[in-house]
């Protein structure tokens, strides 16, 4: 059993580790499924092919992510922006609160 004291986020299909909750940077962004995180890291994910599409904060650079254990699409990671004032979120991932669960 994993140590209470590291905290995660787990993939809600597979329970494959996600993301550490020290990690967690915001809880106010919106996805597909609706509302969604970004972390400074993610672990335990497969990156998409990059691809440039217009978010409601403007037009990115972004690569889908999936569980490397079930293969649910997750949400995306911050390849690029193409903003100056976006720029912060490059590197950054978005998992949607659907496709994941904390434990303890």
């Amino acid at each position: 059993m994993e140590s209470s004291a590291n905290p995660l986020y787990r993939c809600s299909s597979c329970r494959n580790p996600l993301a550490l909750v020290q990690d967690l940077l915001s809880t106010n962004y919106i996805a597909k499924s609706g509302k969604a995180y970004m972390f400074q890291h993610a672990m335990n994910v497969v990156l998409g092919p990059k691809y440039d599409k217009q978010l409601m904060t403007g037009r990115f650079s972004i690569a889908d992510i999936f569980c490397s254990k079930c293969g649910e699409e997750l949400g995306w990671k911050y390849v690029e922006a193409y903003d100056i004032k976006n720029r912060f979120k490059e590197g950054k991932f978005i998992l949607e609160e659907i496709k994941m669960f904390q434990q303890y």
